[in-house]
């Protein structure tokens, strides 16, 4: 009697992750990516604000995994695929045109272009980062928390922080930018 050896089918995140790499299985990567997609949805949902646009988003990540998997060498999945979908969606935020007066002006005419934070895969708990995170915007000036709260968190463009708070349009465009660069240096201390 000749006995079948199975493959056993993945448990942890780790295994699943081994096996995708080892096989290019679209099917094992699925279903790692299944048992995360509320999450996914989730996130993208926080920042896109727009169900139809955080679908598409969720989506759009799980392809990115098909070539990011390849490519990096992950220790805690859940942590990692966070920060994936966290970056995808300030990415998405930063890319969207806004009209101001008639012209289309992008963010990206006022802003650097690297990331809002630099996250790295050996990021371990994701509550510790957003607890720092809360920690330094509580330590920025008043005027840039002000703008920086209104243009990221609730979405709000430049001219509209400038009437919600009564500064000059260019001073915000000063908080903004002065303020995403000490919340970087913030976080970079406190690793």
């Amino acid at each position: 009697m000749q006995f079948l050896k199975r493959k056993s089918k993945p448990q942890t995140d780790a295994e699943y992750i081994a096996a995708f790499q080892a096989s290019g299985d679209l099917n094992v990567l699925g279903e790692l990516y299944e048992r995360n997609m509320e999450m996914v949805f989730a996130i993208c949902y926080k920042y896109l604000r727009d169900e139809e646009e955080s679908k598409d988003a969720t989506m759009e990540i799980f392809e990115q995994l098909i070539s990011d998997l390849k490519k990096h060498q992950v220790n805690n999945f859940k942590s990692w695929l966070h920060s994936v979908a966290r970056n995808y969606c300030l990415m998405q935020l930063r890319t969207r045109k806004v009209e101001v007066g008639g012209l289309e002006i992008s963010d990206e005419d006022f802003v650097e272009n690297e990331p809002f934070m630099h996250l790295t895969d050996d990021e371990i708990d994701l509550e510790e980062d957003l607890l720092k995170l809360e920690n330094c915007i509580g330590k920025l000036e008043h005027e840039q928390k002000s703008c920086v709260e209104l243009f990221y968190l609730q979405e709000k463009c430049y001219k509209d922080i400038a009437e919600t708070t009564g500064f000059d349009l260019n001073k915000v465009k000063s908080y903004i930018q002065n303020g995403k660069r000490n919340l970087k240096i913030c976080m970079e201390k406190n690793q």
